[in-house]
């Protein structure tokens, strides 16, 4: 089993569960290290003094047992002054730029997706596609992100082909030149296996071609499961570890304290986690 998530909502901003019963349940499940992340958007945004005392808190807590890390999960439009001493940053790309009456966020739900899509794309699917995209590639000059989260998010509802053909070249091509722009700059991807065990995708983040075409590129994973519940805290790490080993890779990143308390990241073999 994957032993590590670094990707987790608490009710300190859209998730179900408190942060101490996810590091209770983490715990319990056997994980070795927990990364708290919560969202700091236009959206959804916390009280951040509150959020870190709290996680402090448990990492006191824990410490010796299981190693916590105080991270945040930041929009790509927000501002990072918004999240003093976070430990890492999650850099995620929910919006796309553009000047709309309607939510400009990709991930709501299927109807104000295509609302945004009409009002400020003309319905035209390939625009809004490569808006996305063009924001993303800006990630992490805009956030100095610890790794890009959920890559092709803007793919969220897009099950079975309904609004774009994700193998096409239209939508291939500004995909990976994003893709091979963050890898230039050295930053780690996850593998965020969140929609695929709520049932929404049948495939993690980022898509076989995807993550196949980032192996190729020689860039570098880590693999979460973008829980917003306890009973979701290690839903689909094993699969995701298995998808990503289908696509070529045969090591993911895991974060920790080192002996100073600095976070640092290394490699492990995929399955070992944070062994």
């Amino acid at each position: 089993m994957i032993k590590a998530n670094f990707h987790t909502h608490t009710t300190l901003c859209d998730g179900k569960d408190t942060p101490e019963e996810m590091a209770r349940t983490a715990y319990d499940d056997g994980l070795l290290a927990l990364g708290f992340s919560g969202h700091m958007d236009q959206d959804v945004h916390m009280d951040w003094d509150a959020y870190v005392t709290e996680i402090r808190q448990l990492q006191d807590k824990y410490r010796g047992r299981m190693d916590i890390l105080l991270g945040v999960e930041l929009d790509t439009l927000y501002d990072p002054a918004s999240c003093p001493g976070a430990e890492f940053r999650i850099g995620s790309t929910h919006f796309v730029d553009v000047e709309a009456e309607c939510d400009t966020a990709v991930d709501w739900t299927p109807e104000r997706l295509e609302t945004l899509c009409l009002e400020a794309f003309g319905g035209n699917w390939m625009a809004l596609v490569r808006a996305y995209y063009e924001l993303e590639a800006t990630t992490h000059d805009r956030t100095e992100c610890t790794f890009v989260g959920h890559f092709d998010l803007v793919s969220k509802f897009n099950e079975g082909g309904k609004y774009f053909d994700e193998t096409s070249k239209e939508y291939l091509d500004p995909a990976l030149e994003a893709m091979e722009y963050l890898v230039g700059e050295g930053v780690p991807f996850e593998v965020n296996c969140g929609a695929m065990a709520r049932g929404i995708r049948s495939q993690p983040y980022p898509r076989r071609e995807l993550l196949s075409a980032l192996h190729e590129m020689g860039g570098q994973i880590l693999v979460n499961s973008d829980a917003h519940s306890a009973d979701a805290l290690c839903g689909g790490l094993d699969d995701g570890a298995r998808f990503a080993a289908s696509c070529g890779f045969t090591s993911a990143l895991v974060l920790g304290h080192d002996a100073r308390g600095e976070v640092v990241m290394r490699e492990v073999p995929l399955g070992e986690g944070a062994q």
